[in-house]
């Protein structure tokens, strides 16, 4: 799911550099997706989680590893976005696909 939206913003914004990243048994790691961004001349990143909260992944690890990349790379502007989910036009997405689903009970 996380690449299909990957592709989906490519193609919605062409010439957007768009990586995904992991943190847990899959690669990339979220230091090497921004390490790559950075030497591919990026100057902004913005972290997007794809979780439904902010459970302890959202809540510990990624402030943790984007401050060490912000130290590693001090003149990129490097921000972490708040979990998808909690995004008002992806609340309304998800209630409109289940209220869909409801109507084809």
């Amino acid at each position: 799911m996380i690449e299909a939206v990957a592709a989906c913003v490519r193609r919605l914004e062409p010439g957007t550099r768009v990586r995904c990243a992991y943190l847990e048994r899959a690669r990339p790691d979220l230091a090497s997706a921004i390490d790559g961004l950075v030497a591919e001349g990026a100057r902004s990143i913005a972290v997007w989680p794809m979780f439904l909260g902010l459970g302890r992944h959202a809540r510990e690890d990624l402030p943790r590893l984007t401050a060490a990349a912000q130290e590693r790379h001090p003149s990129v502007r490097i921000t972490l976005q708040s979990p998808i989910a909690e995004q008002t036009p992806v609340q309304k997405a998800m209630a409109q696909a289940i209220l869909h689903k409801q109507a084809d009970l």
